[in-house]
């Protein structure tokens, strides 16, 4: 099965020779299928008889679409592979829109937490929802779980503190309605934060070439975060708790990517409730606080978040209401201010400095005429 190749740029196409280089390693195998888009190949039929299309590379039939052609494969969208073999996108027939689905066991609590979070209609309710879920037919014990298809929250980059800001806010409203339906996360980290980007690429993007528009050869361009509607997810719940209507919140282990929770023991009972807290507020350190000057507003929320002792730190009902005392108290001009990374040089900074000023006189002149 062969795709389109309309609308490269002039610099995909290649010289004869080259172009036979890239015929031969097509030949030994460089672009064939890595063991774990296998899976999904033997699968294509089975998602396509349930509404869902995988991308050209994984039809049965496939044929790469530069063959025969003078171009680098490198500009093909069907020569671009799964990074992440558990989770792959698809394409929703009913109305084009793009799904991820996850391979999942059935003897873990995340599937039957992900769909108890998402019976939970609530504006609060920051959990990636459940689309849908078919049993794997080669492996009884496995299900497919269908989730809307999400993209890293940090990329691309932040540009204003209110943008941090709002980041902050959709987290901590989304960590407190965790709490309140008694499911403690246990694995928030970078990874497990995403965001729906569609709002910030009206052109779409690629599933895997996140920098890329669909076609996978031509750039995307962002729009600015403040200038859409942004909403941040909680997803993978696979090392998540929920608990029983007045059941402790202790738990045992050493779970989770975030290692540094100072409390986490094989042997010692903690809260887990508190260590969602500290790994949030970590989050906020290393993503924000340590990348950027300028958000010493949030400081004092993060210190508290972190503090070594969990019964010292705030529950994310009180970060929450902390971080709304700390906003309502941020001057507007300062939240519109851009963020001034810690490894701009001082050339840049002038110059980014003398942008964001011009930017700041044009909004309040448009404010004066309005």
């Amino acid at each position: 099965m062969s795709v389109t190749t309309a609308h490269l740029p002039r610099y995909a196409y290649v010289s004869p020779e080259s172009a036979a280089r890239y015929a031969k390693r097509t030949e030994d195998g460089f672009y064939k299928l890595l063991p774990g888009e296998v899976y999904w190949r033997d699968h294509y039929f089975f998602l396509r008889d349930n509404g869902y299309e995988l991308r050209p590379r994984y039809h049965p039939d496939w044929r790469p679409s530069w063959v025969g052609t003078n171009i680098d494969p490198m500009f093909c969208e069907d020569s671009i592979a799964l990074i992440t073999p558990g989770v792959i996108d698809v394409t929703r027939r009913s109305d084009n829109s793009r799904v991820a689905v996850k391979r999942t066991r059935n003897d873990t609590q995340e599937l039957h937490i992900a769909r108890y979070l998402t019976d939970k209609q609530s504006p609060h309710n920051h959990c990636i929802p459940v689309l849908d879920v078919l049993q794997d037919p080669s492996e009884p014990h496995r299900s497919l779980l269908f989730m809307p298809h999400l993209r890293r929250f940090n990329n691309p980059d932040f540009g204003t503190i209110d943008e941090v800001m709002e980041f902050i806010r959709q987290s901590l409203k989304g960590l407190r309605f965790l709490h309140e339906c008694r499911v403690a996360h246990r694995d928030i980290a970078a990874a497990n934060v995403m965001m729906d980007g569609r709002t910030l690429y009206p052109e779409g993007h690629h599933p895997v070439r996140t920098d890329f528009l669909p076609d996978g050869a031509n750039d995307a361009r962002p729009l600015p975060r403040s200038s859409a509607n942004v909403r941040y997810y909680y997803i993978d719940f696979g090392l998540s708790r929920l608990f029983e209507e007045g059941e402790s919140p202790l738990v045992l282990g050493r779970t989770g990517r975030d290692k540094e929770i100072p409390e986490l023991s094989n042997e010692v009972p903690y809260d887990a409730y508190r260590a969602d807290v500290f790994a949030l507020g970590n989050l906020y350190y290393k993503e924000f606080i340590s990348k950027y000057h300028g958000l010493d507003l949030i400081q004092p929320l993060v210190d508290m978040m972190k503090w070594k002792n969990p019964a010292q730190r705030p529950s994310a009902d009180a970060a929450f209401h902390i971080f709304e005392s700390i906003y309502g108290r941020t001057d507007e001009a300062l939240l519109r201010w851009r963020l001034r990374s810690r490894t701009e040089s001082a050339p840049e900074r002038v110059v980014y400095d003398t942008v964001a000023v011009a930017r700041e006189g044009i909004y309040q002149l448009r404010k004066l005429i309005s």
